[in-house]
C-alpha cells in the first residue's frame, strides 16, 4: 500500500476502491471492465452456446445469439408491429420509416441508412473486388454477385423454388420475384422520382434514374476512363475498344455492336418508314432523319460558324464551311482538276470536264 498527500490509503496498481467496495482504475474502468476488455483482445470466450457451441467473450452476446435458437423477438416497431431480436436491428428498420440516413460516401455525397450498404458502395469508387471464385478466380466487388455467379459453375439454376405467372405462364423465381414480374401486366409504378416525379416499376430503376439529378456515374472504362451511370452502356462502349461486333444481319451478314444499329439497318433491307413529316408527308427511315428534315419548314440552324457567325441547319454543313477558314481540301481529283473545298464542286467540275471533252469529241 502506498500513503497519498492526505494521508489516506490508495491500492498498488493504480485502483481505488469507493465507498461500495468497487475497486476502479485510474482512467474510470472497473476491473470487470478490464476483465472484458482482455478477453476481446484475446482468444478467451468463455461464455458458449450450449446448442451451437459458438463462443462469446460477454454474457450480453450470448444471450443475444440464443435469441436466434429461441426465436424470440422482443424489440417491437412502433410503426408496423414488426418484431426483431436486437435493438440495433430495430434501429436500422426504424430508418425506412424516418428516411434517416446518417451514412454519407465522401465522394459523391450519396447517403445510407446502413454502415455496411456505405461500405459495399464504396467499391463503386475504389474498384475493390474482395470476393473470388475459386473455379476461374473472377473477382466480384459484393457477396451475393460471387453467389449468383457459382451456380454458373454448379448448374444450380435456382435458389428458390419457382412461381407460374397466371397471365403469362413465365415461370419466377420466389413470391417477391412475381411480385415484381406481375408489374410488368398490371402497369404498377410504386417507385416516385422526388426530382421529377417519374414512376417506375421496380426500385433499381429508380435508384438508376436517380443519377441523372446526381451526375453520378459510377461505371468507369478502364481503357480510356470514360464514365458512364449504368453498367449496361458500359458494357456497349467497351466494344470500341474491343471491336466486338455481336449483331448481325441476317440478310448481308453486316455486323453491328449495337442491337439499336442492327434494328436501323434492317429498315434498309424492308424499306420501312415509320418516321413521316406533318407538313410535307415524307417519310423517314429513322427519327433523327425526320428532325434534321423539320428544319427545311422551320428555317431552324442551331449550328454556329465560330469564326463568321454564319448558321446552318446541319452540322455537316458546319463542317465543310470551317474548311473555308482553315484551307483545308480534302476532296481530291485523281487526275487534272485539283483540290476542292466541298464534294459537290468537285462533282461539278468532273461534269464539266465531261461535258468538254464530249463536245470536242463530236
Amino acid at each position: 500500500m502506498t500513503t497519498s498527500t492526505l494521508g489516506t490509503k490508495r491500492p498498488l496498481l493504480g485502483y481505488e476502491t469507493n465507498h461500495l467496495g468497487t475497486k476502479r482504475h485510474g482512467n474510470g474502468m472497473t476491473y470487470f471492465d478490464i476483465k472484458q476488455s482482455i478477453m476481446m483482445h484475446t482468444s478467451k470466450r468463455p461464455f458458449k452456446c450450449e446448442v451451437c457451441d459458438k463462443g462469446f467473450s460477454q454474457y450480453g452476446n450470448l444471450e443475444q445469439h440464443m435469441r436466434i435458437h429461441t426465436g424470440e423477438k422482443p424489440f417491437k416497431c412502433k410503426v408496423c408491429d414488426k418484431m426483431f431480436n436486437q435493438c440495433g436491428s430495430l434501429k436500422q428498420h426504424t430508418r425506412i420509416h424516418t428516411g434517416e440516413k446518417p451514412f454519407k460516401c465522401d465522394v459523391c455525397d450519396k447517403r445510407f441508412s446502413q454502415f455496411l450498404h456505405l461500405k459495399e458502395h464504396l467499391r463503386v469508387h475504389t474498384g475493390d473486388k474482395p470476393f473470388k471464385c475459386d473455379v476461374c478466380d473472377k473477382m466480384f466487388s459484393q457477396l451475393g454477385n460471387l453467389k449468383t455467379h457459382v451456380r454458373i459453375h454448379t448448374g444450380e439454376k435456382q435458389c428458390k423454388p419457382l412461381t407460374k405467372c397466371e397471365v403469362c405462364d413465365k415461370m419466377i423465381s420466389g413470391t417477391e420475384g412475381l411480385k415484381r414480374h406481375m408489374r410488368i401486366h398490371t402497369g404498377e409504378k410504386p417507385f416516385k422520382c422526388k426530382v421529377c416525379e417519374k414512376m417506375f416499376s421496380r426500385s433499381e430503376q429508380l435508384n438508376i434514374h436517380m443519377r441523372i439529378h446526381t451526375g453520378e456515374k459510377p461505371c468507369k472504362c478502364d481503357v480510356c476512363h470514360k464514365k458512364f451511370r449504368h453498367s449496361r452502356s458500359l458494357k456497349t462502349h467497351m466494344r470500341i475498344h474491343t471491336g466486338e461486333k455481336p449483331f448481325r444481319c441476317k440478310v448481308c451478314d453486316g455486323m453491328y455492336s449495337q442491337s439499336g444499329q442492327l434494328k436501323r439497318h434492317m429498315k434498309l433491307h424492308t424499306g420501312e418508314k415509320p418516321f413521316q413529316c406533318e407538313i410535307c408527308g415524307k417519310m423517314f427511315s429513322r427519327r433523327e432523319g425526320l428532325k434534321r428534315h423539320m428544319r427545311v419548314h422551320t428555317g431552324e440552324k442551331p449550328f454556329h460558324c465560330e469564326v463568321c457567325d454564319k448558321m446552318f441547319s446541319h452540322n455537316e454543313d458546319l463542317k465543310q464551311h470551317m474548311m473555308a477558314h482553315t484551307g483545308e481540301k480534302p476532296c481530291k481529283c485523281e487526275k487534272v482538276l485539283g483540290m476542292f473545298f466541298y464534294r459537290r464542286h468537285l462533282f461539278l467540275m468532273l461534269l464539266w470536264f465531261l461535258r468538254t471533252v464530249r463536245r470536242l469529241m463530236s
